[in-house]
């Protein structure tokens, strides 16, 4: 049987590596996972007991159209109901916009260092992939808008960007918008809008109506910490909604994540709480990191990107050792890892694992 063309040297993702595996492989008690920017704080107890009580439906099919959450969101983010859609995490509604828009040769632009997901999903349908290199970390939009030309199907931006944490203003955003062609579709991928402090930050929604070619996707897998019952939402004109929904498989989130989701969105006090802890542990992270002499990007979602000054691989397997996984293998920033912010607790063991591995590596230096 034989396959796309397209699809035959495709990387297959990797996620960050499960704590599981690592204390199986390395005969550890104790791991601290800092690799896939999860929120150390779980999920609100609000949460946990409507998945509790909604186990009794297990056997039955949730709604496929998410109505009841539909309302719930669309009341939250001040929208109409048509203006969403739910996926698998967000990483599903890439898929489908992939999946309902781009043709073989079309051409797709992304930054040369952002969520790869993009590009594996362009690639499966045969569309050119246009990488521009960041510029000190962050979208170079004059320099994507350069390369926009007729067969330009979409343009991505990851805001705040994933793997540099860093983002693009709101007035660099409306200057980028009212360039770009009404025929050119804009993904800003959102998905740690409610970890960002920067007042200089996109208010996107509210651009939906002036641009009908933005698309906003979010998720609930980072700050609301339903990361394992998969469920994000894109945000858009109708009329762009309804061409995704027809490529989208039924029943694609579960009754547990609708639910989870529900309840997450009305508890707004556990999701300020966990954007106030998380922004004053970057802040922690980054102060240790200028003192140990390490660049970093300053960040402004819940992961911070930082040159160890070894190759990534390196210092990746050093920290494993020391029951610490955080994140490596960024081809742009080959001496860079990057890592989750997690618990107090949990950076410090990490910064104290870090200090031990650069000491060794400044020791197997000849």
């Amino acid at each position: 049987m034989k396959p796309k063309s397209q699809i035959v040297n495709l990387p297959v993702y990797k996620a960050g590596k499960p704590i599981e595996e690592v204390k199986r492989e390395l005969g550890l008690e104790h791991v601290i996972k800092l690799a896939s920017n999860e929120n150390p704080y779980g999920s609100s107890p609000a949460v946990l007991e409507a998945i509790t009580r909604e186990l009794a439906n297990v056997s039955i099919y949730p709604d496929g159209s998410a109505a009841e959450l539909t309302a719930v969101l669309a009341k939250h983010l001040g929208v109409e109901r048509d203006n969403l859609i739910f996926g698998c995490g967000s990483d599903e509604i890439i898929a489908l916009i992939t999946r309902a828009f781009f043709l073989p040769g079309d051409e797709t632009i992304m930054a040369d260092q952002t969520f790869s997901v993009y590009k594996s999903n362009a690639d499966i349908e045969g569309a050119v992939t246009i990488e521009v290199p960041l510029k000190n970390g962050t979208h170079d939009l004059p320099a994507m808008l350069a390369q926009i030309n007729d067969k330009t199907k979409a343009v991505w931006v990851c805001n705040p960007n994933n793997p540099t944490g860093t983002i693009i203003s709101e007035q660099e955003l409306i200057a980028f918008m009212d360039r770009v062609p009404s025929n050119v579709m804009v993904v800003l991928d959102e998905a740690y809008y409610e970890f960002v402090t920067d007042e200089a930050y996109p208010q996107s929604i509210s651009l939906i109506d002036r641009y009908p070619n933005l698309v906003v996707l979010r998720t609930f897998s980072k700050i609301y910490g339903l990361a394992s019952l998969r469920i994000g939402y894109g945000i858009a004109r109708p009329e762009i909604i309804d061409l995704i929904n027809r490529v989208r498989e039924p029943f694609n989130t579960s009754r547990l994540g609708q639910v989870a989701a529900m309840a997450g969105l009305q508890d707004q006090v556990f999701v300020q709480e966990c954007s106030k802890r998380n922004a004053e542990d970057r802040e922690w992270l980054q102060n240790e990191f200028s003192r140990l002499g390490l660049p970093y990007f300053p960040t402004q979602g819940n992961f911070i990107l930082v040159d160890v000054n070894m190759p990534s691989t390196t210092a990746f397997q050093s920290l494993l050792k020391q029951g610490i996984i955080v994140r490596s293998g960024f081809h742009v920033y080959p001496t860079y890892i990057r890592v989750s912010v997690g618990t107090a607790e949990q950076n410090r063991a990490f910064i104290a694992a870090l200090e031990n591995t650069l000491a060794e590596n400044v020791a197997a230096r000849p």
